[in-house]
């Protein structure tokens, strides 16, 4: 996935795909979890689907429900999503700083070693 230490630098061109696959990954990531908030305030506490979307969407982004919830399997639902909507932001945040934070590293070992070599 990523270049050895011993292996050359990719080049920008090269580097941009690779932040744009990450990237795409990220947002397939939101996406799907979107849809599974969507589908579970719909079907578990009977909200209209653009009410669905607006929590889920809401939850995902740290902010908290915008309806009350009252069924019971909602609120278990409402608080495992929460859980779960914490470890995305953590997971695509990880996903987004990956391959910046490689290729730094990576330039740096490689001036170390030609510094090294002279």
């Amino acid at each position: 996935m990523f270049e050895r230490r011993s292996q050359p630098l990719i080049s920008r061109a090269e580097f941009t795909l690779r932040v744009i696959r990450f990237a795409a990954v990220g947002l397939a990531i939101i996406v799907g979890s979107w849809a599974v908030g969507t589908l579970g305030y719909h079907y578990l506490q009977g909200l209209g689907w653009l009410d669905s979307v607006l929590n889920a969407a809401m939850i995902l982004g740290g902010l908290g429900p915008v309806d009350p919830i009252t069924h019971p399997a909602a609120k278990v639902f409402a608080s495992l999503y929460a859980l779960y909507s914490g470890l995305v932001f953590l997971v695509v945040a990880g996903l987004l700083t990956a391959p910046l934070f490689h290729r730094f590293i990576h330039r740096f070992h490689v001036e170390l070693d030609d510094k090294q070599r002279a």
